[in-house]
């Protein structure tokens, strides 16, 4: 019998004792968010100063998921190029991900897809501003092994409108996956950072 699980409810122990799946410590793991970042413009700063100074006016008031998504989410993918060829955007995508070795099927709804006609590229998964990106970095990661081309790695990028993560997952032999630093508006230029590892994973698909 297939066991149907709902993304939304999934948990990390979920995916180690169904899947596998395995954390790397290791840094030369996931070094696309550490290394050859692009240098920003001083139109693309100016423009994350915006993004950061209409989030904290914003979030005076409780933040819901699509405020998130318009205030800080939408302009980042913008910046970094994912609008234009030869990227496509899918949001709230429906999938349903079968595991027919483990008897599994992940069902759910996707964020915001970044793909191209050959790859996807990143799995993005926002939450309101109050989570804890721990309740998304699951979420995402179960959707990344669904990735219908499982010899290439797959990213994801998870974000509360504060706070930001990246992933990085490859199924050779077993699932692996690593994360990225987290990174906050609160810190200094994190959101600088953010966009050039955005510009950085567009670029190795470009």
């Amino acid at each position: 019998m297939v066991e149907i699980i709902p993304a939304q409810t999934i948990e990390l122990h979920d995916l180690i004792e169904k899947f596998g799946l395995q954390r790397i410590e290791d840094e030369q793991f996931f070094q696309e968010w550490q290394e050859n970042l692009p240098e920003l413009t001083d139109v693309e700063k100016q423009a994350l100063d915006e993004v950061k100074r209409d989030y904290f006016h914003l979030a005076e008031y409780p933040m819901l998921e699509p405020i998130v998504k318009m205030v800080v989410l939408s302009p980042l993918l913008k910046l970094a190029g994912f609008y234009r060829p030869p990227f496509y955007l899918s949001a709230e995508k429906e999938v349903r991900i079968a595991f027919e070795d483990e008897g599994v099927t992940i069902t759910g709804r996707l964020d915001i897809l970044v793909f191209t006609p050959e790859f996807w590229i990143l799995v993005v998964e926002s939450k309101r501003a109050k989570l804890s990106l721990q309740n998304g970095i699951p979420q995402a990661l179960a959707y990344m092994l669904g990735n219908p081309h499982p010899e290439k790695p797959a990213f994801g990028f998870v974000t509360n409108g504060s706070e930001f993560r990246f992933l990085k997952l490859t199924r050779e032999d077993r699932p692996k996956y690593a994360t990225s630093y987290l990174f906050s508006l609160d810190r200094g230029d994190d959101i600088y950072t953010v966009l050039q590892v955005l510009k950085r994973l567009a670029q190795l698909f470009s």
